[in-house]
């Protein structure tokens, strides 16, 4: 099992090697037009030009921030409700269909009523990322407190523990798997909603940056802020996923 571990990395470096390999030979023997799928070289040549000048490094920092106000609030909300929601039955019946409307309902499909409500400013921009996530952790809250073992609950109410440590120090604990799992999807739909929220009349950030590529037929810097968007996505859900090991580390 070590020597599995220790090889996985490798394996994918393989496979993406591999990938570059058949790429660039497609490219070279004008078995793909490079108009529309620029070669590796022609990709790196503008990535580093992008690294130099810092205009990378600065749209991404744009992106993130945005990302994480939206997503913070999208966690601190889904939690919260996620926890009155699953506490009460007479609550979720109430919720219930409400939720089930609204879920499935793109953020990209709010953009004209977030533009209406909100004007064109950050607010929206962090609105619609906020969107993205905040029905992902509100319905993984509510299933984990659903589903917690009904003996730990009896428990708690044979002893009479107070409403506030019930929630703090059973409900939340007991739900916290589930409530990582909805962190870390609601994570990357966030990030799935930055194009969508940079295209409500951005000038800055990676999603902004591949719209206005996309407009000049500039597909070299579109593939490299989609995998700008990719890497830094793995990066924080990486960072997550630690978090997790620590705090959850009775659970792998």
């Amino acid at each position: 099992m070590v020597r599995n571990k220790l090889f996985d990395p490798m394996e994918s470096i393989v496979l993406i090697i591999f990938m570059l390999v058949v790429w660039y030979i497609a490219s070279e023997t004008g078995s793909v037009n490079t108009i529309l799928l620029p070669s590796p070289q022609m990709i790196i040549r503008t990535l580093f030009k992008k690294l130099t000048d810092g205009s990378l490094a600065m749209e991404i920092g744009i992106s993130v921030g945005r990302v994480l106000k939206g997503y913070l609030c999208a966690v601190a909300a889904g939690i919260c409700l996620g926890v009155v929601i699953g506490l009460s039955e007479h609550i979720h019946r109430m919720t219930k269909l409400i939720i089930q409307i609204l879920k499935p309902i793109p953020p990209i499909a709010w953009i004209p009523l977030v533009i209406l409500w909100m004007g064109i400013g950050e607010t929206s921009k962090v609105f619609l990322i906020f969107l993205g996530g905040f029905f992902v952790v509100l319905l993984n809250v509510i299933d984990g407190i659903r589903y917690i073992d009904p003996k730990l609950v009896e428990v708690s109410d044979a002893v009479e523990t107070p409403k506030l440590k019930f929630i703090v120090q059973l409900v939340i604990p007991a739900a916290m798997p589930s409530i990582f799992t909805g962190l870390r999807v609601a994570l990357g739909t966030s990030w799935s909603c930055v194009v969508a929220a940079e295209l409500v009349a951005a000038s800055s950030g990676i999603g902004y940056m591949i719209s206005n590529a996309r407009n000049f037929g500039q597909m070299d810097v579109v593939i490299i802020g989609m995998i700008s968007i990719g890497v830094v996505g793995k990066i924080m859900d990486e960072i997550l996923r630690v978090l997790e090991k620590k705090v959850l580390a009775w659970n792998f």
